[in-house]
């Protein structure tokens, strides 16, 4: 079983290629390149795009451009190769990332995507409600260090692994494969031209 799995929400864009769970390689990029990337990890993998037994999208919530191209990517390449798609948040696969940590997501509008019982909010960081000592993790994190250290939480450093929704984890996470049509991004409120109209 040859996996493609890549999550475009955040400002750190990943992809990954696993054979029977195994990680083959994995590229960190921007939104933009994960086509790129995967070409790139088919090549070094000796394999082709209808090698391809599977894809996992990364969700969201995050960057509303970058979870459409995300989106926009996987339902492409799962008609064109007529593969099963699944998709995983990206809050979750950060959560698996760093085992014990809350998931931060910068969400713009100085806000963050967070988990609460499972499910997916947007909040002002300084009403993130954890215990003194929680380790928080994400680009949301990094976003708002200051103020979560304030709080009593603690933040790794910027340059930490467990700030990045890394593709391989989706992959792990993954388990409900399907026709593409049927995954759904995941972006917990109106994105900020839409907003902008209504207003």
């Amino acid at each position: 079983m040859l996996t493609l799995a890549f999550d475009t929400a955040t400002s750190a864009a990943t992809c990954a290629l696993l054979r029977d769970g195994e990680v083959v390689g994995e590229r960190t990029s921007r939104a933009v390149s994960v086509l790129a990337d995967a070409e790139e990890l088919l090549e070094s993998a000796a394999a082709r795009p209808r090698d391809l037994t599977a894809l996992v999208f990364g969700t969201g919530p995050g960057s509303f451009t970058g979870v459409r191209i995300g989106l926009s990517a996987a339902r492409t390449l799962a008609f064109a190769l007529e593969l099963p798609l699944a998709g995983v948040s990206t809050l979750a696969a950060l959560a698996a990332g760093a085992p014990g940590a809350v998931p931060l997501v910068d969400a713009g509008r100085r806000e963050v995507f967070t988990l609460v019982d499972g499910e997916p909010i947007v909040l002002p960081p300084h009403e993130v409600e954890v215990g003194p000592g929680t380790t928080c993790v994400g680009d949301g994190a990094v976003r708002y260090r200051a103020q979560l250290e304030a709080a009593g939480l603690t933040v790794p450093p910027d340059e930490s692994e467990a700030h990045v929704p890394w593709a391989r984890l989706h992959a792990q996470l993954a388990r409900d494969f399907g026709p593409a049509q049927l995954v759904e991004p995941v972006y917990v409120r109106a994105p900020d031209a839409e907003a902008t109209v209504k207003a």
